[in-house]
C-alpha cells in the first residue's frame, strides 16, 4: 500500500474527467474502488470531495490516499504473424509525424477498431507504435472500406486536444470518390439529415428528416466518363455515421462498389473494375495539437481505386482543391 500523497494537475492534464485522469495516474484501482474512494471521501481536489465526472483543471491539487500496489508487470502480449505483418505494412503507411501525432494512409478493407467478426483492426496493434511513450490514441474514425488518412494522438494531451477539434470546421476533410451516374448540379451543397438505423446486416444509416441529425456535405465534379461516372471530391461539413455514402446514394449517384446502400446500382453494368468502395480520405487539414500551425496530409490513392482512375483516364495526380473558391 502506498502513503497519502498530493498530486498537482498538470498544465496538460485540465479539462479532463476527474476519474479519466486518476485511472490513467493510478491504472491498477479499478473504476469500482475509485468510486468507493469518492464515495467515502478520501479522495479530494482542493480540500473538496469530487464526482468521477467532475472536470478537473490545471493547477487544482488532489488528494491521494493509500492505494493498493500495482500488479506484478504482465507478460507481453504474443504478436501473431498476421499482427507482424500489418505492423510492417502500417509503417510503410506512415504520412506524417511527429511527437504528438501520426497519420497513416488506411488501407481500404482494414477496420480502425475491432467489433463483431473483426479480428484484426488498427487498434489492436497500436501498441507497437508506442516506441517507448503513450500507445498512441484514435481520434477520429474511417469506415473499414474507406481508405486514406488517418490520424492517430501520440499522447493524452494532444488527443483531447484532437478530439475537440474534430467536432469543429477547424478540421478540415476532403475526400475523393467515384460515382455510379454524374452528379446534377456538378457543384451543390447537400443538407440531408441522418439518423442511424438497426437491420440484419448490422448498423446502417438512412436520411430522416424528423429524427435525423443535421447533416451538411459539399461536393464538386472533377472529372466525368461520359454519362456512366464521375470522379467527385466531398468536403463533409458535419461528421455523421456513413454521411457521404448516403448522402450521394439518396440523390441518386451512389459512391461506386457501396453495394450496402445501392444494392446493384452502384455497380456499372459491363464495366471491368474492382468491387470495392470508391471512397478515399484524401487530404486532412487540422490545427496542430500544440498550436504549430497546421498539419496538412494527403494520401495517395488506394491501389483498387488507382485502377479505377486508370481505366476511365481519369489524371489521378491533379491535387488541386476544387473547393479553393467556396473558401475564400
Amino acid at each position: 500500500m502506498s502513503k497519502v500523497q498530493t498530486l498537482e494537475i498538470g498544465a496538460d492534464d485540465g479539462d479532463q474527467r476527474f476519474d479519466r485522469w486518476f485511472r490513467r495516474m493510478f491504472p491498477q484501482v479499478t473504476q469500482g474502488q475509485l468510486q468507493k474512494l469518492l464515495r467515502t471521501g478520501q479522495v479530494r481536489v482542493d480540500g473538496k470531495r469530487v464526482e468521477a465526472s467532475t472536470r478537473v483543471e490545471p493547477g487544482q491539487v488532489v488528494r491521494i490516499p493509500p492505494l493498493p500496489d500495482a500488479p506484478a508487470e504482465p507478460l507481453p502480449k504474443r504478436v501473431s504473424k498476421e499482427d507482424e505483418y500489418l505492423i510492417a505494412d502500417l509503417r510503410k503507411a506512415i504520412l506524417y509525424k511527429d511527437d504528438s501525432v501520426i497519420a497513416i494512409n488506411k488501407p481500404a478493407g482494414l477496420a480502425v477498431q475491432g467489433g463483431s467478426g473483426t479480428d484484426q483492426h488498427i487498434d489492436g496493434v497500436l501498441d507497437a507504435f508506442a516506441e517507448g511513450g503513450e500507445r498512441p490514441k484514435l481520434v477520429h474514425r474511417l469506415d473499414k472500406d474507406t481508405s486514406g488518412v488517418l490520424l492517430l494522438a501520440r499522447t493524452t494531451a494532444a488527443a483531447r486536444k484532437l478530439a475537440t477539434t474534430f467536432r469543429t470546421r477547424a478540421a478540415r476533410k476532403y475526400y475523393w470518390a467515384i460515382t455510379v451516374g454524374v452528379p446534377d448540379p456538378v457543384q451543390g451543397r447537400i443538407d440531408l439529415a441522418l439518423a442511424k438505423q438497426g437491420g440484419p446486416r448490422g448498423e446502417r444509416v438512412a436520411v430522416d428528416d424528423d429524427e435525423g441529425l443535421h447533416a451538411i456535405t459539399l461536393y464538386q465534379v472533377i472529372e466525368t466518363a461520359h454519362r456512366r461516372a464521375a470522379w467527385v471530391a466531398m468536403w463533409p461539413q458535419t461528421g455523421r455515421t456513413h454521411q457521404l455514402r448516403v448522402h450521394m446514394a439518396h440523390l441518386g449517384w451512389p459512391v461506386l462498389g457501396d453495394g450496402k446502400y445501392a444494392g446493384q446500382e452502384a455497380f456499372i453494368e459491363g464495366a471491368e473494375l474492382p468491387r470495392q468502395l470508391h471512397l478515399h480520405a484524401r487530404r486532412l487539414i487540422i490545427p496542430h495539437p500544440k498550436g504549430r500551425g497546421k498539419i496538412d496530409v494527403t494520401a495517395p490513392l488506394s491501389p483498387h481505386m488507382k485502377k479505377t482512375w486508370d481505366y476511365f483516364g481519369f489524371d489521378r495526380n491533379n491535387d488541386g482543391n476544387p473547393f479553393d473558391v467556396i473558401e475564400s
